[in-house]
């Protein structure tokens, strides 16, 4: 079985996992959904995602999500009343960000080459786009399916000369969803003013946490304003990159994903498990 195999299997048995989390499935269950062996399964399924199915369905519940939110909470309390920005994603990811000057903005990519590729994540299959000056744009497929990926993609850069490459595409994914080694990256960011701060304090959310639209709001600068902040959540061009998906609603539900829920509880799932750090 190839890698792209693997990660495809992995999808499947995520995202099946989030649609049967009431059901607390067995790992016997599981592994009879996806056609393998439930001990390979195991060890396939903790080699691609540094967790267990065990540990990943534990991480999927709505207790788990409230305890979340109020360690997010805390946490940005903390930040607020220092002035003081956690150690969050920025420094976890190695990432770099760089926006668009107001005239580049302006041209709508005119004049900017952009590359983009199809390529298999631990959340099924991903849009990815960059330039010389850094990735541009990440979106997931699995849900709303390839088209509505790329016509997402390309409202966002309507007159840049693309070019499609997917070994490349297949390559960047698998560094950046590399969770035993991580490399620096560079993001290029295009948005609004008001955008950039929002995504800047997505940023700066810690690993495992989630906070809510007016708490994000806040963070960012913007108290009063969680209408606005959460326009600006959908409009994150990078996901996962900038963590969109710890942004819930006060009651603990997951609230909307420009991906879909089940990608979004996917991925609040899979992260929290592995910030958790919890033995089998």
């Amino acid at each position: 079985m190839k890698p792209q195999d693997h990660y495809q299997l992995i999808a499947e048995a995520l995202h099946w996992l989030c649609q049967n989390q009431q059901d607390q499935p067995s790992l016997e269950a599981l592994a009879h959904h996806v056609g393998l062996s439930p001990h390979y399964l195991q060890r396939l399924f903790q080699e691609w995602t540094g967790v267990t199915p065990k540990q990943f369905l534990k991480f999927l519940t709505k207790k788990q999500a409230m305890e979340r939110l109020v360690q997010g909470q805390t946490v940005l309390d903390s930040a607020l009343s220092s002035g003081l920005s956690g150690p969050g994603r920025l420094h976890d990811l190695l990432i770099s960000t760089q926006a668009m000057t107001p005239g580049e903005a302006k041209k709508k990519g005119l004049g900017v080459e952009v590359s983009y590729g199809y390529g298999v994540t631990p959340f099924g299959e991903a849009l990815l786009a960059w330039t010389d000056r850094g990735v541009c744009f990440l979106g997931f497929c699995h849900e709303e399916g390839r088209q509505h990926t790329l016509e997402e993609f390309k409202e966002q850069w309507p007159d840049a000369s693309l070019s499609q490459n997917n070994l490349d595409a297949t390559e960047k994914l698998t560094e950046i969803f590399n969770v035993k080694e991580k490399k620096q990256l560079k993001v290029w960011l295009r948005g609004s003013p008001f955008q950039l701060r929002v995504w800047e304090a997505l940023l700066n959310l810690p690993a495992g946490t989630h906070c809510t639209y007016g708490q994000l709001a806040a963070f960012s600068g913007n108290a009063g304003a969680s209408r606005a902040t959460g326009s600006a959540i959908g409009r994150n061009p990078v996901s996962w990159l900038i963590p969109c998906h710890r942004v819930i609603n006060s009651l603990g539900a997951l609230g909307g994903y420009r991906w879909g829920t089940n990608t979004k509880q996917a991925i609040i799932g899979y992260e929290a498990a592995i910030s958790a750090g919890q033995p089998d």
